[in-house]
């Protein structure tokens, strides 16, 4: 429940500030602007599929995704920007919970749970997705120290592509 938990926080926000329109008439689209359209190539079906998996360590400490929820978000303008600002890459990042949970009022806002798609990491911490349209993913989820470890939760986060109908592979 609390991963669950973790995993929302970490992708709610609030709108920054925008200013007024240019002289002139409207402001151009731009990653700020929250628009569904962009989001559509991701709820056609498809054959591409993710399988991942949670290895990722600092130092001795091995952290763990069992039983966490995956989050699946499509990569569009808007969701890029956000990924920017909540974990400063747009590529890979490993921060800790409570990092991202800060950073996320600066985080552009908008209604992009219809576009997010979701799983369970199991005991192995493996998680695949399947029927995805070939595109650009965020892959994100909360990781704990395995074993005894020590250390704070972390949010992890990969940009994964799917193309051709194949299914690819996914380490965090």
């Amino acid at each position: 429940m609390y991963s669950a938990f973790a995993a929302a926080a970490v992708l709610a926000g609030c709108a920054p500030t925008l200013g007024p329109p240019p002289p002139g008439g409207h402001r151009p689209p731009s990653a700020s602007t929250f628009k569904a359209s962009d989001f559509s190539w991701s709820t056609e079906p498809g054959r591409g599929g993710i399988a991942g998996q949670v290895a990722y360590r600092r130092g001795a400490t091995r952290f763990s995704c069992a039983g966490a929820t995956v989050i699946l978000t499509p990569e569009t303008p808007w969701t890029r920007r956000r990924m920017q600002i909540l974990y400063g890459s747009t590529e890979f990042a490993a921060e800790t919970a409570e990092a991202v949970r800060a950073r996320t009022p600066k985080a552009p806002d908008g209604d992009y749970s219809a576009f997010v798609r979701r799983t369970t990491c199991d005991a192995a911490s493996h998680f695949s997705f399947r029927g995805l349209p070939d595109g650009a993913w965020y892959a994100i989820t909360i990781a704990k120290p395995a074993a005894g470890g020590q250390g704070p939760s972390l949010a992890l986060m990969k940009r994964v592509i799917t193309k051709g109908g194949r299914t690819t592979p996914a380490t965090l």
